[in-house]
């Protein structure tokens, strides 16, 4: 038998395609009977691989990697306590802490101000400890202006405006000159030379001062020299 050829070049014309070979042409490989279909893993066409969410039962998240009520520990349980008590053994510490640092800040406060104090003091005792020894080198010159004074040698004139500066400038400092006639007589600034008989002022009943001998000087506290008078008690 003599085989035609098909015009188109195909083949021999009058031969059927062998199906049992090749398969049904057009079908996918997932169409034949028994052929698995894509794998469930495999990334699809357009090179994205998708999540598929799964509904999760009581207590569970509804997103992937989050957490649920299951990720904590119940209320009651030993982990809780056992938190709770260390959470609160923490804030106990802390509190310790901060009583602690209260009271070193408050004692630091009180040493700062007595310290302050301290110094204030020390500071005015100098001040008048310098300006007492100034006095005492001046006494010699403050006994001659008051006996001149007593004699009316300083009624007026230039000597007379040059003890008043004097007194003016000791008295910015503190100086504080003691001793009048008729002052009660107080052992503690006045020092008695002479006892004498003598009319004192209306309404004395102790013994009253009635001349000044020589003023005394005090600065502050400090007593430079004690008022050196003569008394008289009264009748």
């Amino acid at each position: 038998m003599t085989e035609s050829t098909d015009p188109t070049g195909n083949g021999p014309t009058g031969e059927q395609p062998d199906v049992t070979a090749t398969g049904a042409q057009g079908a996918g490989s997932g169409d034949a009977a028994g052929a698995p279909g894509p794998a469930a893993d495999e990334a699809p066409a357009d090179g994205k691989r998708h999540h598929t969410y799964y509904e999760g039962g009581s207590g569970a998240s509804s997103e992937p990697g989050g957490e649920d009520e299951y990720d904590h520990a119940p209320k009651g349980s030993a982990a809780a306590q056992e938190s709770e008590e260390s959470e609160g053994v923490a804030l106990a510490e802390e509190d310790t802490m901060a009583a602690t640092l209260l009271a070193d800040l408050q004692r630091l406060q009180a040493e700062y101000v007595n310290y302050k104090k301290r110094v204030d003091r020390d500071r005015e005792v100098i001040r008048h400890s310098a300006v007492g020894s100034v006095v005492e080198s001046l006494l010699p010159v403050l006994d001659d202006i008051h006996m001149a004074r007593q004699a009316g040698d300083l009624a007026a004139g230039p000597f007379a405006a040059i003890a008043e500066k004097l007194e003016a400038t000791l008295g910015r400092y503190g100086v504080e000159r003691l001793g009048e006639a008729g002052q009660e007589f107080d052992p503690n600034v006045h020092e008695a030379l002479m006892h004498v008989e003598a009319e004192l002022p209306e309404g004395a009943t102790g013994t009253t001062v009635v001349q000044v001998l020589q003023p005394g000087y005090r600065i502050g506290d400090r007593l430079v020299r004690a008022a050196r008078v003569s008394v008289a008690d009264p009748a």
